[in-house]
């Protein structure tokens, strides 16, 4: 079965200026250690398109956003925030922009779903159910 990642087949993603140049930063720096999340955010950032903060639509996954996401194999549903590496901490549902699905989320709008590694390199369908800003928290 070909997947969306391996057909080329994902949603189009949008990513904060500033923010794209900072996480294109930290995959090149992580490279060594962190090479299948590293690589999965930098071909990420290849193919979104950037725009100005102002401009982002609020649906859309932006670092610090808090993001409910449904793996679709499982129907779990997860609510985490997306975060820079050095402020991950899953008790508190933290997620590092430099793990599997961190990647995966960065640049996904509400609604769409895209099949994405994990850890392991196993292929999971995960749908973005809600996205609220920081600052937007209830």
């Amino acid at each position: 079965m070909q997947t969306e990642l391996s057909s080329g087949v994902r949603p189009p993603i949008t990513l904060i200026d500033s923010e794209a140049d900072a996480l294109a930063e930290l995959a090149h720096a992580s490279l060594a250690r962190s090479s299948l999340a590293a690589g999965l955010l930098l071909e990420e950032i290849d193919r979104a398109s950037t725009t100005p903060p102002a401009e982002v639509p609020a649906n859309v996954v932006t670092m610090l956003s808090h993001v409910e996401f449904i793996d679709e194999a499982s129907g779990e549903t997860h609510s985490v925030q997306l975060v820079y590496p050095h402020d991950a901490d899953m008790e508190q549902h933290k997620l590092s922009v430099l793990t599997p699905v961190g990647a995966g989320l960065i640049g996904m709008r509400c609604g769409d779903a895209i099949n994405w590694p994990n850890r392991l390199g196993a292929y999971r369908s995960l749908r973005i159910v809600q996205v609220v800003q920081p600052g937007q928290e209830s």
